[in-house]
């Protein structure tokens, strides 16, 4: 029987399962929805899409680089809890994430996913292995490739939620190692000021008239002082601008050129960032588990 785009809406819609995952499904039962879904639920397909509504914050981040040195991968998955992030098959999980990324150089995680694991499973059905086995939902959120070029790639770990990727140019990699510690605890948004969007300098212009306004000064002396704040907050934001972590005296800019190089690129990731999670009140949970 040919599987119709429309069976496969109805047993996503049904089911919440991937589209590939009902594709399969349906297929391996001659299109009939009813066997399809008990299907599914057997493989644990339904109940990992009945997960993937569940927030994930917590989590690993991997980088595996080259062995010419010259090639790096950086990926976040993650976990609900920062319990499952200790267990072999989720640490198992990222590793032959990383190993894959390394191999097929992804430019992003929509590229990624479409890759295949080693033993020809998908990534989605490699995924939903990790679901069943650790009751959690699981997340491939974010993975990117950094090639060196003529340059180096510094290397930097933070435990295993923080991890920073440098290119400089020239081959000092002592110097690229240090650049990308300084940015897993400064956190730069860019390298220079060219970089800030003028919608952010705006914003921050914005923000301090109107604080300085406050004061009642009058509008020469509000422009000098805007124009000082302006140029801490760049040198706050921008790697350049900001002192470095190993000398406070002077800036990354000031390093950099002291020693005749440039940094290229960077790629920070932090376990987590960026997600909203959700806040539990532990008395309503006790209580909603004793009416449970």
């Amino acid at each position: 029987m040919a599987i119709t785009a429309l069976m496969v809406k109805e047993l996503r819609e049904r089911t919440g399962a991937g589209m590939m995952d009902c594709k399969k499904a349906l297929s391996e039962t001659n299109g009939d929805m009813e066997l399809s879904i008990d299907l599914m639920r057997a493989s644990g397909a339904v109940k990992a899409a009945k997960k993937s509504g569940r927030i994930a914050a917590e989590g690993l981040v991997k980088v595996n680089i080259s062995a010419d040195g010259k090639t790096a991968i950086i990926l976040e998955v993650n976990s609900e809890t920062d319990f499952v992030t200790k267990g072999d098959i989720f640490i198992d999980f990222v590793d032959a994430l990383g190993e894959l990324a390394l191999k097929t150089k992804p430019d992003n995680v929509e590229d990624f996913l479409t890759q295949t694991m080693e033993n020809g499973a998908s990534l989605e059905e490699a995924r939903e292995v990790v679901v069943a086995n650790t009751g959690e939902n699981i997340t491939i959120r974010r993975v990117r490739t950094v090639n060196a070029g003529n340059g180096v790639i510094g290397v930097y770990k933070h435990g295993e939620r923080i991890a920073v990727l440098s290119v400089l140019d020239g081959d000092d990699k002592d110097l690229a190692k240090d650049i990308a510690m300084h940015i897993a605890a400064s956190k730069p948004e860019c390298i220079s000021e060219y970089e800030l969007s003028a919608d952010i300098l705006e914003r921050e212009k914005a923000i301090f008239v109107e604080q300085a306004r406050e004061s009642g000064k009058p509008d020469d002396i509000i422009e000098k002082m805007i124009g000082g704040r302006m140029k801490k907050f760049i040198n706050e934001v921008t790697l350049s601008g900001q002192a470095f972590i190993k000398d406070p005296d002077i800036t990354v800019g000031t390093l950099v050129k002291s020693k005749g190089v440039n940094v290229k690129s960077f790629v920070r990731f932090e376990v987590g960032e960026g997600i909203k999670k959700k806040e539990e009140n532990f008395v309503d949970e006790v209580i909603a588990q004793v009416k449970g």
